[in-house]
């Protein structure tokens, strides 16, 4: 078998078993008229206060980029379990590496056919090097810590951002280093607005004020530390 079947044959597998996963998550979800907050709901009721809940949260956590469950909705479920320090510990850890994850699918499936999979991709982005995606893309690969770091930061679609870093096959130390820390202010916020609901499928009855208040001012510091860096990107 040459290498460029090989390596056709291993995105095939890959992009499959991502397409089933996604499809039962959902044929799951329509069949039992579950929105995406009673389906996280059910999940609290189930392991609350369970022995093995924190290693049912982590295994959760880790699928859920396969079938891209919202990364905020099951950060706030990490808030309701865990607390607001507890909770933050957990999500952190399994953010990270759920993120991995997605980066290493997208690197699976975004590698030429025929390319050693050691081999860094340098595509020529001429063409659109004027257009929002070859801008970003050039970005992404010179300077990708800085790049991934502003994109966490203002919230970017978590998952996207994490299968188009690894489909550009950008350095992964680069990548989660910048996750790592770019994601702390978000995760923070949506922590704390969890911590402070006892149910996440009955709106914000009862959130404590203040967990709002602290959502905001962590929020309005991210995009105030994006702006300063990507102005930074920019004169440099």
């Amino acid at each position: 078998m040459s290498a460029t079947t090989r390596a056709w044959l291993q995105r095939g597998v890959v992009a499959a078993i991502w397409l089933v996963a996604f499809l039962l998550w959902r044929n799951h979800q329509i069949s039992n008229d579950l929105s995406t907050t009673e389906a996280g709901q059910r999940f609290i009721d189930a392991i609350d206060a369970a022995w093995w809940g924190l290693l049912a949260f982590f295994g959760v956590y880790l699928l859920r980029p396969i079938v891209l469950f919202p990364a905020s909705v099951l950060t706030i479920m990490g808030g309701v379990l865990f607390g607001p320090v507890g909770g933050t510990i957990a999500v952190i850890i399994a953010s990270n590496t759920s993120a991995m994850i997605a980066f290493g699918v997208g690197r699976l499936l975004g590698k030429p056919p025929g390319a050693p999979v050691a081999d860094v991709v340098d595509a020529d982005v001429g063409d659109v090097a004027d257009s929002l995606v070859g801008r970003w893309s050039a970005k992404l690969r010179e300077n990708s810590f800085e790049t991934v770091f502003v994109m966490r930061l203002i919230f970017l679609p978590y998952d996207l951002v994490s299968y188009v870093c690894g489909a550009l096959r950008i350095k992964w130390t680069s990548f989660l280093l910048a996750t790592a820390l770019g994601s702390i202010p978000g995760t923070i916020s949506f922590v704390l607005l969890g911590a402070s609901l006892e149910r996440i499928d009955q709106g914000l009855d009862g959130i404590n004020p203040l967990a709002i208040v602290a959502g905001v001012v962590i929020f309005v510091v991210s995009i105030f530390t994006s702006r300063v860096i990507k102005k930074r990107q920019t004169t440099s």
